[in-house]
């Protein structure tokens, strides 16, 4: 199995980045489906990729709202999530009515493991299980809301911590330099730039 692209969609209400990732054998992860289900299909459709995991930078209600929708397609497609922020799954304060009701607690749900063929790198701050999916041979690191261009993530949320955030940019700041970054919302960029102009590395 070997990573061919990646196709990323801004989705919901806080257009967040799901992204799709295609695999040379024709299977496809899917990256924190936060809303939209069909248009993620889609692309899974038209490209005739099959999914074989759901993978979760984190556990918040914009990450994991089209979960549902992607299981009901194409059956128990298994997802996964840093245990860490599992609790967030079918919590009631991990939601934002009307647009983000509260989920159910995906089925086939793996914790505390990951699918071989990505490296994951914990990187808590925005939440305690927050991870990072680095691709190295294609030179993509999957960032969730812990790095984004010219930003970091928030805080002030349950769990959060701006000490363990600080920590979680310093060690993707190790990456090459070249390395794109994809973000949990907002424009792509890379380890070079953020280096440069982020003031979280300032």
């Amino acid at each position: 199995m070997k990573f061919m692209e990646i196709t990323t969609l801004s989705v919901g209400a806080f257009e967040e980045n799901a992204s799709v990732i295609a695999f040379d054998d024709g299977s496809a992860w899917i990256v924190d489906p936060g809303a939209e289900a069909g248009r993620i299909a889609a692309v899974l459709d038209t490209r005739h990729l099959a999914p074989a995991a759901i993978l979760l930078t984190h556990g918040h209600f914009d990450h994991i709202c089209a979960i549902a929708g992607l299981q009901g397609k194409y059956g128990e497609v298994p997802v996964y999530i840093h245990a860490a922020d599992k609790i967030m799954l079918g919590h009631a304060w991990n939601q934002f009515p009307p647009q983000y009701p509260i989920q159910p607690p995906p089925k086939n749900l793996h914790s505390g493991e990951w699918p071989q063929g990505v490296d994951v790198i914990e990187t808590p701050g925005h939440t305690p299980g927050s991870v990072s999916f680095h691709f190295k041979d294609a030179g993509i690191v999957l960032t969730g809301d812990t790095l984004f261009a010219g930003s970091a993530g928030r805080t002030d949320f349950p769990g959060g911590s701006f000490a363990a955030l600080k920590r979680s940019l310093a060690i993707l700041a190790k990456l090459p330099p070249a390395t794109r970054v994809i973000p949990g919302h907002g424009s792509d960029t890379t380890i070079e730039r953020e280096l440069a102009t982020n003031p979280f590395y300032s």
